[in-house]
């Protein structure tokens, strides 16, 4: 090569320099012309070049390159391929570059297993991980870190287990990232104790280990735990960093818990985070699971960047206040974004027209996703096209789709068509849903509750007793109503009838004057809702104390007159408990937001948001 004139050799150093610079194709451009002084450590800085840039195509030709100049016998290089292929989404070519080793060393297993985990294939990472033991080499605390996120992805808590024996023999239980890695296995698996219990004997924490612990809870629904967790993991002085502070807003998401969730979104502003689209669009599922459909759109329309997750979950949280139309419209302009809807995608928007009984337009997206998008329906597809059509009364088309369905209709299909029959009280089609119901899952206690719903509604007093009858034969429980509102930063929750408050005389004392005025504006309770062959002013009281109002009761003593009171309930609000709020709405002056399982309700000056379709 000539440089001012002269001739001088391009050397090892050269390539290295460019490396440096990121200049990689002019890195591969002398390298083809070198002749000598090249070692190992030059073709570690090309492939980290090509990690860096994801350089697939470039990487190969290194690969050549080595196989040319007698390197690929050496095994650091070799571990080095792996992990560059891996890196770069080839799977295939890692695959190739392992099985062709003369040797490889507990590095060379760990970087394959790591390649397997890194493009999905968790049940090989795991395959290959007994493999390993059965060479005799022993795996160390980079492997045992590597394999613990496959059992997480896949479940295998089992072998979860096993790993974590192993790991306790080998000695590598105080190493931090092993016990990270136990932890965030254990809260996927859904083993929370056993998580816990690794989170506390740990010597020596750091800040992925906190934000592990409050993922699980929060991903094994135990948001006021990870809420405790946070709030303690602040106290010690470990800062969170952005994961942690997604996790918790995921969190007050669940619990409805604005003002936390909000605290913590200055929280993150004031420690100058950038945001990144997973914690964005965190908060805009926060803000539309409290209620702020409107902050939810506001944090949405202010991303900088948006992926299909953003756009569904803005769509789903428009569905779940019934605002399908918006819904509808903000699909279109994903499409028109280029943003290729996916399965879930498509579940959301179905959803936002079965929430707002839009008939037509679900069965154009219905179509659309199987013609445009060849989108097999899944079963979470159907039971939104049995729920919309039955829901609308249009029952016979319902069943057309439950019988010509690919597959078996499981419990949410079935469940739908049963809460269409309830709304029109088509008790015979209702049976027929019921016994599918329990034939796949006897120990489910809906559709008991819903036929007594029904019953009860009927004055089918007999047939009632015998669902329960057949509920206490089969042992089954009907789950209990609860209701949470958030006060001054701390949630509460309440079970209907509940008097383990220490302000329960002066919750049940409002509520009685409540009802006292609501009668005197109109209000009639709504007996049908009280599965109980009793004196009708018996019924009254039992309706009286249902969990969501004295949650809104509770609210009403402690939270000032401007604040919304918001309330979310883990069953479907009853016919009386949506009644009886409308009058409280307009007695207080003060808009009420309830969260059921299926739905919002704003109430508002003796109105609902819903229109009374729910």
């Amino acid at each position: 090569m000539k440089r001012g004139g002269s001739v001088y050799s391009v050397t090892a150093k050269d390539v290295k320099t460019l490396c440096k610079q990121g200049k990689l194709k002019e890195a591969l451009r002398i390298l083809h012309i070198m002749e000598h002084s090249l070692d190992s450590s030059t073709y570690v800085c090309l492939l980290d070049v090509c990690i860096k840039k994801k350089a697939l195509s470039e990487g190969r030709q290194i690969q050549t390159h080595m196989k040319e100049r007698g390197f690929m016998g050496d095994r650091f290089l070799g571990n080095k391929l792996i992990n560059m292929y891996a890196k770069c989404g080839s799977l295939k070519d890692a695959r190739r570059v392992f099985v062709e080793m003369p040797k490889r060393d507990s590095f060379s297993w760990t970087v394959m297993i790591s390649a397997c985990v890194r493009n999905g294939f968790d049940k090989e990472a795991l395959t290959l991980y007994h493999q390993m033991q059965l060479t005799g080499i022993k795996p160390n605390e980079f492997t045992f870190a590597t394999v613990l996120p496959a059992c997480a992805n896949v479940g295998a808590l089992e072998q979860g287990k096993e790993i974590h024996e192993e790991i306790r023999r080998s000695g590598f239980q105080s190493d931090v990232f092993v016990g990270n890695g136990l932890i965030d296995m254990y809260g996927k698996c859904g083993s929370l104790e056993f998580a816990r219990d690794t989170f506390d004997k740990m010597s020596m924490r750091d800040t992925v280990s906190w934000t592990a612990m409050i993922a699980g809870y929060v991903q094994n629904g135990q948001g006021e735990e990870s809420l405790k967790l946070f709030q303690q993991m602040c106290h010690d002085g470990v800062k969170p960093n952005l994961k942690t502070f997604t996790s918790v807003i995921t969190a007050c998401a669940n619990l409805a818990a604005l003002d936390q969730g909000e605290k913590i979104h200055d929280e993150i502003c004031r420690r100058g985070f950038e945001f990144d689209v997973f914690a964005e669009s965190a908060l805009v599922d926060m803000y539309a699971k409290c209620g702020c459909i409107e902050k939810a759109r506001d944090v949405f329309d202010k991303m900088r960047q948006r992926n299909a997750v953003s756009w569904t979950v803005m769509i789903a949280g428009y569905a779940i206040h019934g605002r399908g139309k918006e819904a509808l419209k903000l699909f279109e302009q994903m499409r028109g974004f280029g943003i290729v809807p996916d399965s879930i995608a498509f579940v959301g928007v179905l959803s936002a027209c079965y929430h707002s009984g839009l008939v037509d337009e679900g069965r154009q997206v219905f179509d659309c996703m199987k013609k445009y998008y060849h989108i097999k329906p899944a079963m979470e597809h159907y039971g939104c096209m049995v729920g919309l059509l039955g829901r609308t009364g249009h029952l016979e088309e319902a069943q057309d789709i439950i019988n010509n369905m690919p597959m078996n209709p499981d419990v949410t299909v079935w469940g739908s068509l049963l809460g269409a029959c309830r709304i029109h009280n088509n008790i015979e089609l209702g049976e027929h849903a019921v016994k599918h119901i329990l034939d796949l899952n006897p120990e489910d206690p809906a559709p008991y509750v819903v036929l007594s719903n029904m019953y009860a509604a009927a004055g089918k007093w007999a047939e009632l007793e015998n669902v329960r009858k057949m509920m206490k034969y089969r042992g089954v429980k009907k789950k209990p109503g609860c209701s949470w509102v958030e006060v001054n930063m701390q949630v509460y929750a309440f079970l209907v009838g509940d008097r383990s408050h220490v302000q329960t005389k002066e919750i049940y004392a409002l509520l009685d004057r409540l009802s006292q005025q609501m009668k005197e504006a109109g209000y009639v309770p709504d007996r049908r809702f009280v599965l109980n062959d009793v004196e009708e002013e018996q019924k009254g009281e039992i309706l009286g104390y249902h969990s969501e109002k004295l949650a809104i009761a509770f609210g009403l003593i402690n939270m000032p007159p401007h604040k919304t009171i918001r309330v979310i309930k883990n069953l479907r609000v009853c016919g009386d408990c949506h009644s009886a709020i409308k009058f409280i709405s307009n007695i207080v002056a003060r808009e009420l937001v309830v969260r059921d399982a299926s739905r919002f309700h704003h109430f508002k000056y003796g109105q609902c948001s819903c229109g009374d379709y729910w």
